[in-house]
């Protein structure tokens, strides 16, 4: 063994126990790469001059653009939780089916499969169907496993449906490791990987899943001859929530104003980045003044005029699109060209109509204190990520000093199996890694180290970013770290065990595993959508 094998192996055994003893990752992360190359340097195994190539790298990704979308799509799906339009979605959904046993289960599938496509919010996401369709499947005769395994698998399909903040980051670095697999094969100009490239690639794939979800239910209910109870117990011994288990009648009006804006809003911020009109960035700016409309006139203190002013603003920003279309609007801001005809006049007007709309909504947000907390988590969750995108520089550069990449590199190229065996080996790491450590972690500590190396072998970019979102999104669900089942058993009655909730979720696990089967064996999945909508 060389020298370098033996620091690369101190490096990450205490990088492994860092995490695991509770210190912060990003600290755990920047911290232990510093201090085990200072320690090497002492003994002439190290070259202190790779630490100062970090300031480049930090301001490279202070200087990304793409990476802004990231606080601008969580603030999208917190304010979409905060203001319970899932919930309604969810009970007016169930009411379609008249509380019928299999009916309900298909329907947290379809509002799992919005919610997914709104917010991409793992934890809310799952703690949300726990509390509110939890106690209805139960009552209606859905068994426990099922209903507990629907609840988990539904609520990660966050992490492949697009708009997926695994996605976008996943985009970053797998352009990233393509770029420098090109470069070492002699290739100085690829065709670049974007995000909107990972949108398009994950959407069948994430209807598939979808798809097979509600096959494994359709089965299930052919067998399962659970009798219906009348009556569920929750956490306090107490009756079920009259408003979870009672099916009451919705009119189409308030079918199409809990429903319609969602589906609106999915299809402008997706259609913006597929079509080419906006990139990720622009589209999540969308998404967040769209919510901000959305959130607020769902608001139940909100007054009449405020809402009428609010419906005005969204017709605006709807009659705002189509004079743009039309290039009524000639209005070209990268060449400062103005011309005040007609059509320009009144898209200046109708902007100013959105834009007092915004406002009035972020007011009356301000006034149901939704909006502070939002921000404040929305901070909070988007420094978590730039800190450990920060610290997983220094980790790269320590390790690529101990000449790891090439130790990587080799190791992979003689596995046994060519390079298939070299992605099963890495969809294994991955997958493992899933159990103790966040996606971000993973993904800025496993994919700059494997991804040159894997797409060096002449895998697709965006095939290979798929397969490792499903991968994520399988250790979730994987007991008995999976954070899925963390996020149900803080939510789930006592009389459902831990090991129910294990039982639970296998078939799902088993569904993810044939999913990535499938797209092994037609990767046409991944790959044709992007290739007609960007090439």
């Amino acid at each position: 063994m060389s020298i370098e094998s033996i620091w690369l192996s101190i490096l990450l055994i205490s990088l492994l126990c860092a995490i695991m003893s509770g210190m912060p990752v990003m600290l755990a992360i920047a911290g232990v790469p510093v201090v085990i190359g200072v320690i090497a340097s002492f003994f002439g195994h190290f070259d202190l001059s790779f630490f100062g190539a970090f300031p480049q790298r930090v301001f490279g990704i202070m200087d990304n653009g793409l990476l802004i979308a990231i606080p601008l799509f969580v603030m999208m799906g917190i304010l979409l939780e905060r203001s319970r339009i899932a919930e309604r979605m969810l009970l007016i959904m169930a009411s379609f089916f008249g509380g019928s046993r299999s009916g309900l289960a298909y329907s947290v599938l379809i509002v799992s499969t919005l919610i997914a496509a709104s917010t991409g919010i793992i934890g809310a996401t799952i703690v949300m169907l726990g509390l509110i369709s939890l106690p209805a499947l139960l009552k209606a005769g859905v068994s426990v496993r099922l209903s507990s395994g629907l609840i988990c698998a539904s609520g990660t399909l966050g992490q492949i449906i697009p708009p997926s903040i695994v996605l976008i980051l996943l985009g970053d670095q797998i352009s990233n490791a393509y770029i420098e697999a090109q470069q070492n094969a002699g290739n100085f100009a690829p065709d670049p990987v974007s995000v909107g490239d990972l949108f398009a690639g994950a959407i069948l794939p994430g209807l598939l899943l979808v798809a097979l979800y509600a096959l494994y239910v359709f089965i299930h209910s052919l067998f399962d001859k659970t009798p219906v109870k009348n009556t569920v117990r929750n956490e306090q011994g107490g009756a079920d929530n009259a408003q979870s288990s009672s099916i009451v009648k919705y009119s189409w009006h308030e079918v199409a104003t809990v429903f319609f804006p969602p589906i609106l809003l999915i299809a402008a911020v997706l259609g913006s980045i597929l079509l080419g009109v906006a990139t990720p960035t622009e589209a999540a700016a969308v998404g967040v003044a769209g919510t901000l409309l959305i959130a607020a006139a769902n608001s139940e203190q909100a007054s009449k005029k405020t809402k009428m002013l609010i419906l005005l603003g969204t017709v605006s920003a709807f009659c705002l699109v189509v004079l743009i279309s039309l290039n009524a609007a000639k209005i070209d801001l990268s060449a400062e060209q103005i011309s005040l005809e007609v059509g320009t006049l009144l898209a200046f007007l109708l902007s100013a109509l959105l834009v007092v709309a915004i406002l009035i909504s972020t007011r009356q947000l301000m006034i149901d204190n939704v909006l502070k907390s939002a921000v404040q988590q929305s901070v909070s969750v988007s420094g978590m990520v730039f800190a450990i995108i920060i610290a997983a520089s220094m980790l790269s550069l320590v390790f690529r000093g101990f000449e790891g990449d090439e130790m990587v590199a080799h190791l992979l190229s003689n596995i046994p199996g060519d390079k298939w065996g070299a992605l099963i080996a890495v969809m294994v790491v991955v997958f493992l890694l899933g159990f103790i450590l966040e996606f971000v972690e993973i993904l800025f500590i496993v994919i700059p180290l494997v991804g040159p190396v894997i797409l060096g072998m002449d895998f697709n970019p965006i095939w290979f970013a798929i397969m490792i979102a499903i991968n994520l999104q399988t250790s979730f669900l994987t007991p008995p770290f999976g954070f899925a089942l963390f996020y149900f058993r803080s939510v789930a009655p006592k009389s459902i065990t831990t090991i129910d909730i294990y039982k639970s979720v296998i078939p799902f696990v088993i569904i993810q595993i044939i999913a990535m089967g499938i797209l092994v064996a037609f990767p046409e999945l991944v790959t044709w959508l992007p290739e007609l909508v960007f090439q």
